[in-house]
């Protein structure tokens, strides 16, 4: 499935909930669907800087794909990365590093968050580019 498939399907999923408490707790419920980060990813080195909440994120790059693991400490942030490593992960550094997430938009996430979030949000899209873009330089 390609990355604006994956994007298309969370906009249509947003779209049946009408009231943002019931988007709230959808994300809650995707970040506790979210697989546990290995214990070894969760160093300083993968914590998402800009984050209000402590976020991890890693990835590995085998046969030309990234595949992303991330997890937070906050419920909805965990709901926030767990669709970001959905739209991206199993992609390659240039599907990655050539896609505008207008997932975000669509659904409205950027405007229901508080500013810190946002600036979470983020910078966690600009550390998913910044793994894409250093895998493409291995390449």
């Amino acid at each position: 499935m390609t990355i604006n498939e994956k994007q298309d399907q969370i906009v249509e999923a947003f779209e049946e909930y009408t009231d943002w408490m019931d988007k709230y707790a959808y994300l809650i419920e995707l970040g506790n669907n979210l697989s546990p980060l290995d214990p070894k990813s969760k160093v300083n080195q993968n914590l998402i800087e800009g984050c209000q909440s402590r976020v991890w994120l890693d990835a590995e790059y085998t046969n030309g794909i990234i595949h992303f693991m991330a997890e937070s400490d906050a419920v909805i942030v965990k709901g926030i990365v767990s669709l970001l490593i959905d739209v991206v992960s199993d992609h390659t550094p240039d599907e990655i590093l050539n896609t505008d997430l207008y997932f975000i938009d669509k659904i409205g996430l950027k405007e229901h968050l508080s500013p810190t979030r946002a600036n979470g949000l983020l910078a966690m899209v600009k550390q998913i580019k910044l793994y894409a873009l250093a895998f493409k330089t291995k390449e």
